[in-house]
């Protein structure tokens, strides 16, 4: 028997993840709280998961009926929310998500993967017409004129478990880049989440630079990136030595028939501080007649990493844009100005990630024992929003 109601949720969090502590003491800068951070997070948390996405949302929330059974014990509006928010800590915020996930290394989560990767991405949301915090970034037309200001971020999501789990965000402003952001988020969540906590890091042909891949290996981690025009020296010498040769592995993905080229015999350039430079090629012939093509780099030894299994974890980059940025936009508000101060938006993703990382743990591996499938999540929020109205818990079972 499966029951799904907010208490059963909020134990979970406090001791499965071990974020009693966080919940109890958040980092709050408010000089004399009416109102503990530790009941207004788990208020925009319990409704993030729920897709109530915004402060008005919760405030809706919070004073109807329903809020008992969503254990949250005081009722407020959305200027609370607002004003804690710019004054939260977000390190204490982006700790405990480091804590959750080595919490679910430690729990096996990821037992089903043989590698755990790292994927990371930037992405914007929030358009807005006049800059009114430092992370506004202008953009502009093809006559270099500001038509608007949007914020942007860098991700840093686990994938190639079967799991996906954002555990970090770096915003950057007017003056910074993605690239930059990424770098510093990449050293930080290595750092908070342990050296040996992951094996690689994937990413799009961005991060195809050797002082990027030169971080990674620093970190201790493998790298896959795209292998695209921007190393036009190695991408030819790739597409000259695969020209004509026969694909060393074909196999069926699905109804998708994919053939593998894989060589590891390519000298790094200048500035790369590899011994050698491994090429994966790889066509996915679909149903249709179409082809996708595309050329990875990484310094994965083969004895290590098959042909295969290495066109598995290039793929896990996709796992980003369609469980963290596709989720999170379309379901759970990330492009939604809650509140427009740099803190609160730096805040409000965060805890974007962290409801996305406690619904999925909960759903997917603390929900699903047996061999039964897990929970659709529609289907998981259903059941959630059901338990808010009644006095008992909804029967899954």
């Amino acid at each position: 028997m499966i029951r799904i109601n907010a208490r059963r949720l909020k134990r979970f969090v406090q001791r499965q993840l071990g974020l009693e502590a966080y919940l109890r003491d958040a980092g709050d800068g408010r000089p004399r709280p009416q109102i503990a951070a530790g009941t207004l997070l788990w208020a925009i948390l319990i409704a993030q998961i729920a897709r109530r996405t915004s402060y008005h949302g919760v405030e809706e929330l919070v004073r109807s009926p329903a809020r008992p059974h969503l254990q949250v014990a005081r009722r407020f509006g959305d200027d609370t929310l607002g004003y804690c928010t710019e004054r939260l800590d977000a390190g204490k915020l982006r700790a405990a998500l480091a804590t959750a996930a080595r919490r679910a290394k430690r729990n096996k989560a990821f037992e089903n993967g043989r590698w755990v990767g790292l994927a990371l991405d930037g992405t914007g949301g929030g358009h807005v017409v006049h800059a009114h915090c430092a992370l506004c970034h202008p953009l502009r037309n093809a006559d270099d004129a500001i038509i608007g200001y949007l914020h942007h971020f860098a991700l840093v999501s686990i994938v190639g478990t079967g799991l996906s789990l954002p555990v970090d965000v770096e915003p950057w402003g007017p003056t910074d880049c993605e690239y930059e952001a990424s770098q510093r988020l990449l050293r930080r969540v290595v750092k908070s989440l342990g050296s040996r906590f992951a094996d690689y890091i994937v990413g799009d042909g961005l991060y195809a630079t050797a002082p990027f891949l030169n971080t990674a290996s620093e970190l201790g981690l493998y790298a896959l990136a795209r292998l695209k025009d921007n190393l036009p020296y190695l991408a030819a010498a790739a597409e000259r030595y695969f020209r004509g040769r026969p694909p060393v592995q074909t196999f069926m993905q699905g109804s998708d028939r994919v053939e593998l080229w894989d060589a590891d015999r390519f000298l790094p350039w200048e500035t790369l501080r590899w011994e050698w430079v491994r090429v994966l090629r790889y066509r996915q012939h679909k149903p249709d007649g179409s082809v996708v093509e595309a050329y990875w780099l990484t310094n994965f030894p083969r004895n290590l990493c098959g042909s295969r299994a290495l066109f598995h974890l290039a793929k896990s980059r996709w796992e980003i844009e369609n469980h963290g940025f596709n989720d999170g936009k379309t379901r759970h508000g990330m492009e939604h100005l809650r509140h427009h101060h740099p803190n609160s938006l730096l805040i409000d993703w965060l805890l974007i990630a962290l409801a996305l990382l406690i619904e999925r743990l909960f759903r997917i591996r603390f929900l699903h024992r047996g061999t039964g499938t897990p929970l659709p999540a529609q289907t998981f929020v259903l059941h959630l929003w059901l338990s808010f109205g009644t006095a008992r818990s909804t029967d899954t079972s």
